[in-house]
């Protein structure tokens, strides 16, 4: 992020306040390169996840390719860390606007700066195979519904792409589920604070690969150094069952460890309950058919590529779901069990 005899120049971070954007400005910070970070117009001047930290503020805003264009002016690198995550049928316009044009603004911004872009991708862009081999970063779509998130996320990287066509430098990374520290509002650690507060009776039966945010972070590092433009990197981490990682979860905690996997029909009535209520409230939750067809599957990936042309490394996931209860007892997401 610095040429030879000349200033180092910084690094903008988008979705700076949320989980990977947060610890993308931290690892930044602590390596001695300049952090610019996108802030919304009349946004608090105090928010935690950015107090007394050594940034530059720009306000804009993803819809005003202007104020993107302002922002982007000088930086070498852009990490692209916001979207709108939801796992349900509904919010599609609104996660278009963001996950999708607000992804095309900046591409078009940074290409026009000459500098190097790092989109954070999902692993959902991708497909699972249908023999239940770990995906990759060539498996096609497929085999994940068809929801919202999903959809966006695949035509995000499809902007990046074309955008890579017309000359632009960029790199997309694809990180499995994430847990860590900074997860202010919290995202992906909810699962853990849900299971942490003895709400974690039956695990889903499906698996997944957990990473610590703070590997994600260094790998979206590496990645803007020795990255090949036009590439995806999977950014993996620990494979395991649900009923694995929530027994986990639970014994760092302090509590009970699950009864056992709960069964698939069980999980699909919740689906369905979560989509009817959708239907009559207007508003979808968190549990609906969507997210259940997503836990009810062996969501695993191979980080082999990015292993071998990032030198991309994860540490034990012991390590980091300890470190990320920590976290969140310390700033008041989580009590202690005594």
């Amino acid at each position: 992020m610095s040429i030879a005899g000349r200033p180092p120049r910084p690094c903008l971070v988008t979705g700076a306040t949320g989980l990977v954007g947060n610890n993308v400005v931290r690892l930044l910070v602590e390596r001695g390169i300049p952090v610019r970070v996108l802030v919304r117009p009349g946004g608090p001047r105090n928010d935690r996840a950015l107090a007394g930290l050594p940034v530059e503020r720009v306000e804009a805003t993803l819809d005003d390719e202007d104020s993107l264009v302002r922002a982007t002016d000088g930086a070498a690198v852009v990490v692209h860390a916001a979207a709108v995550v939801h796992i349900g049928w509904h919010r599609l316009e609104e996660m278009r606007a963001v996950n999708v044009e607000g992804t095309r603004r900046v591409a078009r911004a940074t290409r026009s700066a000459g500098a190097r872009l790092v989109h954070v991708s999902s692993i959902d862009a991708l497909g699972l195979p249908a023999d239940g081999a770990p995906m990759d970063e060539e498996t096609p779509p497929g085999g994940l519904p068809e929801c919202s998130y999903v959809i966006t996320k695949r035509e995000a990287e499809g902007v990046v792409l074309r955008e890579v066509d017309q000359g632009l430098d960029a790199v997309i990374v694809n990180p499995v589920y994430m847990l860590g520290p900074w997860d202010w509002k919290p995202s992906s650690g909810r699962m853990l604070l849900e299971v942490g507060a003895g709400k974690g009776l039956l695990a889903p039966p499906g698996a997944n690969d957990f990473v610590d945010v703070r590997d994600v972070a260094a790998g979206i590092l590496a990645a803007a150094e020795r990255g090949r433009p036009g590439r995806r990197y999977i950014l993996g981490g620990r494979r395991c069952t649900y009923l694995e990682a929530w027994t986990l979860f639970a014994r760092v905690a302090g509590r009970r460890p699950p009864l056992g996997a709960a069964g698939p029909r069980m999980l699909r009535v919740a689906g369905w309950c979560g989509d009817l209520m959708a239907r009559v409230t207007g508003r979808e939750p968190d549990v609906n058919s969507a997210a259940i067809t997503m836990a009810l599957a062996n969501h695993v990936a191979s980080c082999r590529r990015a292993v071998e042309e990032l030198g991309y490394t994860y540490r034990p996931l012991e390590q980091t779901v300890a470190e990320s209860w920590e976290w969140f007892v310390a700033h008041g997401y989580a009590q202690t069990r005594r």
